[in-house]
């Protein structure tokens, strides 16, 4: 939950960072909703420099990481705007199939109506804010549950079915009390969401703006809707959103001494990273082509995409998996893994039991470093970082993007 101004203490300002060039001209940002926050926020983000190199440049402050206010302030300014990606086409494929979630403080239902149509609301009853659906399923209509039987009653398409024992009530229109909209589009198999009314839903501005240039390279590696949904694992880790993404885009670094077992099956010499507009590609291909037995869940090459601000899409072998990360506050997040494989494997049990416990084990490996971050953030000892210029860029990439965000 957002902190008021009158409730939260800010830490007093660390110097700005020494790899700013002196004489470097500086952006003129606009700063119109940190007046909602906290005054000091222009001061936090201009901590960070996108225009230097980033062979001179450094990190942004720790406070990124940590101020709640600061948290507050990415909430309104990079996940309320923009395409988010928030599930599958697989989740609903048939009329009255539903699934809830939620980002920030905007709890959502995402449904397939009678026509066949996607839509998605706003999951809060018009009468007193009740949610109105929770986890997934199928219905025939949404029953708000604060009544029951007398609850109010919604149809697929947002309307107003009934709502009971309202005898009297004055000024009341209910075709002006359906549920709020939300704009929802798809990409591959993917259903994204956008928290703006004011945005162009058109598959080809969707893929625009979502993807940009690197929808083909997407589409050319295996992102497509051919591939079986699996499973689902969450993850809740002690740490900011960033630092889970910051660890996805170091470009291989911590691969080799941090995950073993996953470096034997790469070849970690020919990683390479491309950026685009809002997305980084990471590849590598595989350690070798023969192998002692006949498991081998990475294939000949593997695929890590990025797309800002918090989803990774990873195809390798027969398999992808997508990471979305939820920011739950400053210093917590939820990372949600979902599996697909293609059609030929989704009978292999034993394939597919065996490759889902290497993947957790890379995962709680990198459970571990992000929270050992998170808590080195909270040190006075650390203020900024520097980059490996040349495995690091896309990390670069995504602190430039974010300060862009920040300030538009």
């Amino acid at each position: 939950m957002a902190m008021t101004v009158a409730t939260f203490q800010p830490k007093t300002l660390r110097p700005k960072s020494p790899y700013l060039l002196p004489n470097l001209p500086r952006k003129v940002c606009n700063f119109k909703a940190f007046s909602l926050h906290n005054p000091q926020l222009p001061s936090l983000v201009g901590q960070f420099e996108p225009t230097i190199p980033i062979e001179r440049a450094g990190t942004p402050p720790s406070s990124w990481y940590t101020d709640p206010s600061f948290y507050s302030l990415e909430l309104d300014t990079l996940f309320y705007r923009g395409w988010q990606a928030v599930g599958y086409t697989e989740q609903i494929r048939n009329a009255g199939e539903f699934f809830t979630g939620r980002l920030g403080n905007v709890e959502f239902v995402v449904c397939q109506d009678g026509d066949g149509k996607l839509q998605a609301f706003h999951n809060v009853c018009r009468h007193h804010a009740m949610l109105l659906a929770y986890g997934s399923g199928r219905k025939s209509c949404f029953v708000c549950p604060y009544h029951v039987r007398q609850g109010w009653t919604y149809g697929f398409d947002g309307a107003l079915l009934k709502a009971t024992r309202i005898t009297g009530i004055q000024n009341f229109n209910e075709h002006e009390f359906g549920l709020v909209p939300l704009k929802v589009a798809t990409w591959g198999p993917f259903i994204l969401l956008n928290m703006e009314q004011n945005v162009d839903s058109d598959p080809g501005s969707v893929q625009n703006e979502w993807l940009g240039s690197s929808a083909e390279v997407l589409s050319n590696n295996g992102i497509d809707t051919s591939l079986s949904f699996v499973c689902r694992r969450d993850y809740v880790i002690e740490c900011n959103w960033k630092v889970f993404c910051d660890n996805y885009l170091d470009g291989g670094y911590h691969v080799p001494y941090a995950h073993k077992g996953l470096a034997s099956g790469l070849n970690l010499d020919g990683y390479s990273t491309t950026v685009y507009e809002k997305v980084s590609i990471q590849k590598c291909e595989s350690g070798s082509t023969e192998r002692k037995n006949d498991f081998d869940r990475l294939g000949s090459k593997a695929l890590y995409a990025f797309v800002y601000p918090n989803f990774m899409i990873n195809r390798y072998g027969p398999w992808m998996d997508t990471n979305l990360v939820l920011p739950l506050g400053q210093r917590k997040c939820q990372v949600r893994f979902d599996y697909f494989i293609e059609a030929s494997l989704k009978d292999d049990t034993d394939f597919i039991e065996r490759s889902l416990k290497d993947s957790e084990r890379v995962q709680m490996e990198d459970v571990m470093l992000c929270e050992g971050v998170q808590r080195g953030l909270e040190s006075p000892a650390y203020n900024i970082g520097r980059y490996a210029p040349t495995v690091e860029n896309a990390m670069h990439h995504f602190h430039c993007l974010l300060h862009k965000g920040l300030t538009e």
